[in-house]
């Protein structure tokens, strides 16, 4: 399945990747629509975060994530308005404010673990014939961490 992107190989890499990631968000979108779940692809690994850990700031998942803390704010904002997360002060610091998993979250839980599960065979199977893919991916993420994008581009700028 060859396109402009493909032809242009490296060129086209950092597009390829926003669109494939946009094509399984909005593939599981609707398929979360389908099966009646009410909730949204990237809530995800909050649930998963607080139902390991019980308690979260939300710049603690933004931390965690890799995440701006504007964009958890809005995720973490419609998890609340649909009764997922819930909010407490904290009783050491009264200034800071904890996300801790609803009642609704926790019944539901085991079944959104289902279609997670479903979800993650469906990502093994898309990666089953590229082994190293996930290490290759976790090489890149790191270089990304040491030297950005943009250091990387300036340091191979030829001006002559």
């Amino acid at each position: 399945m060859d396109d402009y992107l493909s032809e242009i190989e490296f060129a086209g890499l950092i597009s390829r990747i926003k669109r494939l990631s946009d094509e399984i968000l909005y593939s599981t979108r609707d398929y979360y629509k389908t099966v009646g779940l009410d909730i949204e692809p990237n809530w995800h690994l909050i649930f998963l975060l607080l139902e390991e850990y019980e308690s979260m700031t939300i710049t603690e998942i933004a931390q965690e994530l890799r995440m701006s803390h504007p964009a958890c704010v809005k995720i973490i904002n419609k998890m609340k308005k649909k009764g997922y997360v819930t909010t407490r002060t904290d009783d050491r610091d009264l200034r800071r404010q904890l996300l801790e998993l609803s009642e609704k979250s926790k019944k539901e839980l085991p079944l959104f673990h289902k279609h997670w599960n479903a979800g993650m065979k469906t990502t093994e199977e898309l990666v089953a014939n590229s082994p190293h893919f996930i290490k290759e991916l976790k090489e890149m993420e790191i270089k990304i961490s040491k030297k950005s994008y943009k250091e990387r581009t300036l340091n191979n700028l030829d001006l002559r």
